[in-house]
């Protein structure tokens, strides 16, 4: 075969390869316009984002937590900044732990808490609690608020605030209800973040002296700006009158998955 002809075909087939189109990539869903990251509405707000990382009750990074942010819906985020400009004027601040929570994160903890050979994180975050009761309890669900996004997770932390060493991986866990549980910078709220447990119940009687007054601090400061409380977490806020009451968001948690061009911070 000639040269010249071998040459041609090699375009041609170059030309008919190009042409076939690729493959549709899965495009990840975004978030409605409502949703803004919370660092560009109250800056001073610090985050330590749980499920981003290996310290949380399953033991490793969550599905769908692409970045350590805390999104949510612009009236959850104003409100926050409400309650953060009357805490620091008392010489705290808050901080949040978790905030919008993808669908797929929902799916991530029911698929282990099905899995009851895994209890990698038991001796910390559910000493007392058998793992197949996680369910029957109401410690994990199908469902979560998180997912409307105008849920938070967080507490209150002394200013300055002191230095919180990182968890290690691996390290010797201690029950979360312990005096010498993991040493986390908030007050004393008389357990951990994610502690599954009764005194976890945000007015539980056997909570007394500087923790009952510091849950009652997070709890009045939060709901002057419009949130409730879920009794059974001290931690767990929601917005009265959310926006998306009805609606299971699954976008991850991301700042490509705002749809909104970052808001100029307010300074708290």
């Amino acid at each position: 075969m000639p040269k010249t002809f071998r040459r041609t075909l090699t375009v041609a087939a170059l030309a008919v390869l190009t042409a076939i189109p690729a493959p549709a990539q899965a495009s990840e869903p975004k978030a409605p316009p409502e949703f803004v990251a919370l660092s560009d509405v109250a800056p001073t707000i610090p985050h330590e984002i749980r499920y981003r990382g290996q310290h949380n009750f399953v033991g490793r990074k969550i599905d769908g937590y692409v970045q350590p942010l805390c999104l949510l819906t612009r009236q959850a985020a104003e409100g926050l900044r409400t309650a953060q400009r009357q805490l620091l004027r008392q010489g705290y601040t808050l901080k949040v732990y978790d905030c919008y929570r993808p669908q797929r994160a929902v799916d991530h903890f029911v698929r282990w808490a099905k899995d009851l050979a895994d209890e990698k994180m038991k001796a910390e975050f559910y000493p007392n609690v058998a793992k197949d009761r996680l369910f029957a309890d109401g410690y994990i669900a199908e469902k979560s608020g998180h997912s409307r996004g105008s849920t938070v997770d967080l507490t209150i932390v002394k200013l300055p605030p002191r230095p919180q060493r990182p968890y290690r991986p691996g390290e010797a866990l201690t029950p979360c209800f312990a005096a010498d549980r993991f040493p986390d910078n908030m007050v004393d709220m008389g357990t951990g973040y994610d502690c599954f447990d009764t005194l976890s119940h945000t007015d539980d009687p056997r909570i007394a002296g500087e923790a009952r007054v510091n849950r009652q601090l997070l709890k009045g400061t939060l709901a002057a700006a419009g949130f409730r409380n879920l009794p059974e977490e001290w931690w767990h806020y929601t917005l009265n009158g959310e926006p998306f009451p009805d609606t299971y968001f699954d976008f991850p948690v991301s700042r490509h998955s705002l749809t909104c061009a970052p808001l100029r911070p307010d300074r708290d």
